[in-house]
């Protein structure tokens, strides 16, 4: 299995153009996308509505990420991500969610994507960029580890 987030989401499981009409919507949308890329089972998406309905999934930075309740482990076909954006924006019990990284994983796979998406989080340049992506692949290169070469982002660059 590739490693990280970028490895986990193949570009045909990321929508930039989506609208929702509030959570419970948005959730269904996301839902749908790791089912359409053959992920999840239909039920799965009942596991991740169980799961925004006893914790919330809003991490901040308009930023939400979707996933099933242990229970519905049985129904994921395989690990993956989805990213969806709602350029509109969509409410999240009183917050404004722009982009839903929805996670299937079967084990603890999705313990390292939320480290990494973390990461970008606390990075306001690489929020924004995340927010406001119009390409598959400035998405995938957000989610993508830096390269052994590469300094963190505000690292000691220079001009």
């Amino acid at each position: 299995m590739p490693d990280g987030a970028a490895g986990l989401l193949a570009p045909d499981a990321i929508r930039l153009d989506a609208r929702a009409g509030g959570r419970d919507h948005a959730v269904r949308v996301c839902g749908q996308v790791l089912v359409d890329a053959g992920a999840v089972e239909p039920g799965y998406i009942d596991a991740m509505l169980e799961r925004e309905r006893s914790i919330s999934t809003y991490l901040g930075e308009g930023v939400a990420i979707p996933h099933g309740t242990s229970g519905g482990r049985d129904l994921i076909h395989r690990d993956a991500l989805a990213v969806v954006r709602f350029p509109e924006g969509t409410d999240w019990n009183g917050e404004t969610v722009t982009v839903c990284i929805a996670i299937a994983a079967r084990g603890d796979g999705h313990m390292e994507i939320l480290a990494e998406l973390a990461q970008v989080l606390m990075d306001p340049d690489r929020a924004r960029a995340l927010r406001e992506a119009t390409g598959a692949e400035q998405v995938l290169a957000l989610l993508a580890p830096p390269a052994e070469d590469e300094q963190p982002t505000g690292q000691g660059h220079t001009a």
